[in-house]
């Protein structure tokens, strides 16, 4: 049996390490911040499976296809797809309690979903029901776990990643040996001055497996929600709460969303985040607002519990008034390239959740989608590790697909970093929309900055955004066409469609 070394404390994280501890194998699991910190513990819509009657895993597959705007890969969805309803029944068995009514379990309806099919838990807290459910289930394992541990670089001989170099609570640097080291540290969100992740979201897995020679792709997709509460900290309004038929307004109060694609408000979320980013700048940057008042008090209260506690604490009445929302950073569909198995380009190294680029997502992922990827690939993963007699075999991504190492990647000179001002950069040039003149900008900017020697968690956070943004933008220069959640308004392509301003509806 092998030693794992399982890097994350998210639902790819702790599946990998419930899962690894019942095949036999020795499970070291690591996480920056205490063991329920993370972005499975934010998620609030649900997650999705073909579970009922009326649904099948065909048409999972037709609409996880369609919303990647033609960049998914089907090998993979249909992986996600059809092992996805046994996951949930895992989930089920390792204790979270999902929504039920009188005919059984609840679903809700989400953007680009052709059929009501996400389970809920704690109505907008199922991230929170997952996480406190595994969390438990690996605390009855015989799983050594270090909370407030940060991942600083893999340690690779001939090749082969062999462990890893951890931050610990005391401030020390120690080396950690592993048959295999999976990375689970999920996302990168605090690249972007507004997000809806936490603070632990800055990219750990990615960077370190970049610097350690392991291929990345697809990092210019970047899925920006486009319902984020204009508040202090920006929390996140679920998309469930649109399912249930809140609508978007703009400062006139007129639906606008109908104008550009006929599902309105659950049209793909690069729809929807574009046309909202674009409406607020027509209007001045005012926000936009999200009208749920035709749902009612008590079911407001009853269906996102959570959420109504966040309106009421910004200070928003959202039974009686609709509540100003902005789009903001929410999701990475790029990272560490893997096959079916999460094995990545190095020998001994696997990536699973959102740090893994397994092309279930394409250019644009399915609302709750991403839960479900975490379960379906961290289980085979584990299946991969144990099965020994299988060959490790080398992931190869085409060279247009591939985020190669910008120049930029030996600059020892120039002066420290400054999140503020890169998470700034990022939002204003590597944002919803892009160009190449914002994008040079972008890259000489970061051309312009090093990072420091990773003394602390602060310094060794720094280290991977400024890598990892300079990896960003490089790939969003390299792809000149607008696909998805990569929109360049430079592409010679590109018919963008105007939504008429109030003032232009008048004179019309």
């Amino acid at each position: 049996m092998a030693r794992v070394l399982v890097i994350g404390g998210g639902i790819a994280g702790l599946w990998a390490a419930v899962k690894a501890t019942d095949a036999g194998h020795t499970v070291e699991l690591v996480t920056k911040a205490e063991l329920a910190e993370g972005n499975t513990r934010y998620a609030q819509g649900g997650i999705a499976a073909a579970l009922f009657p009326d649904d099948s895993t065909e048409r999972h597959f037709a609409d996880t296809i369609e919303a990647g705007a033609g960049l998914a890969d089907p090998v993979a969805v249909r992986v996600l797809v059809d092992e996805g309803p046994d996951r949930v029944r895992d989930l089920i068995r390792f204790g979270v309690a999902f929504d039920r009514g009188e005919s059984g379990l609840e679903r809700g309806l989400e953007a680009a979903h052709s059929r009501a099919r996400i389970l809920h838990a704690g109505g907008d807290a199922t991230g929170a029901a997952i996480e406190h459910a595994l969390v438990a289930t690996v605390r009855r394992r015989a799983v050594a776990i270090d909370e407030q541990t940060m991942l600083v670089d893999l340690v690779v001989e001939t090749g082969h990643v062999v462990g890893a170099r951890l931050l610990g609570p005391s401030g020390a640097v120690v080396e950690r040996r592993a048959d295999a080291v999976v990375l689970a540290t999920g996302g990168s969100g605090c690249l972007f001055r507004h997000t809806t992740n936490p603070a632990v979201a800055t990219g750990d897995g990615v960077a370190a497996a970049w610097r350690a020679g392991a291929r990345v792709a697809d990092l210019e997709f970047t899925q920006f929600h486009p319902t984020a509460l204009a508040a202090p900290g920006t929390p996140l309004i679920s998309e469930a709460v649109r399912g249930e038929g809140a609508v978007l307004l703009d400062a006139g109060g007129r639906r606008f969303l109908l104008d550009l694609d006929p599902r309105g408000e659950l049209a793909p979320r690069d729809v929807v985040a574009r046309a909202v980013w674009r409406r607020s700048l027509e209007q001045g940057g005012a926000p936009v607002l999200l009208d749920a008042t035709s749902l009612g008090r008590a079911e407001l209260a009853r269906r996102f519990p959570g959420l109504d506690t966040v309106a009421r604490a910004a200070g928003f009445d959202w039974a009686r008034e609709p509540i100003p929302v902005t789009p903001a950073a929410h999701y990475a569909m790029g990272g560490v390239a893997t096959d079916l198995d999460g094995r990545t380009s190095l020998p001994g190294l696997f990536a699973v959740g959102e740090v893994a680029r397994t092309g279930v997502h394409g250019a644009n992922r399915l609302a709750s989608n991403s839960l479900l990827e975490a379960a379906v690939f961290a289980d085979r993963t584990v299946r991969a590790i144990t099965a020994s007699e299988a060959p490790v075999r080398q992931v190869l991504i085409a060279d247009d697909e591939a985020a190669g190492s910008p120049d930029t990647a030996a600059v020892v000179h120039g002066v420290p970093v400054d999140r503020d001002e890169l998470q700034a950069l990022m939002w204003s040039h590597v944002g919803l929309e892009r160009d190449e003149e914002g994008l040079a900008a972008a890259s000489a900017r970061l051309d312009a900055w090093r990072a420091l020697e990773p003394v602390d968690r602060r310094s060794a956070e720094d280290r991977n955004l400024l890598d990892l943004a300079r990896l960003t933008v490089a790939a969003a220069r390299a792809r000149r066409a607008s696909c998805g959640a990569h929109f360049r308004t430079d592409d010679p392509n590109l018919v963008v469609a105007h939504l008429p301003t109030p003032l232009e509806r008048e004179a019309a």
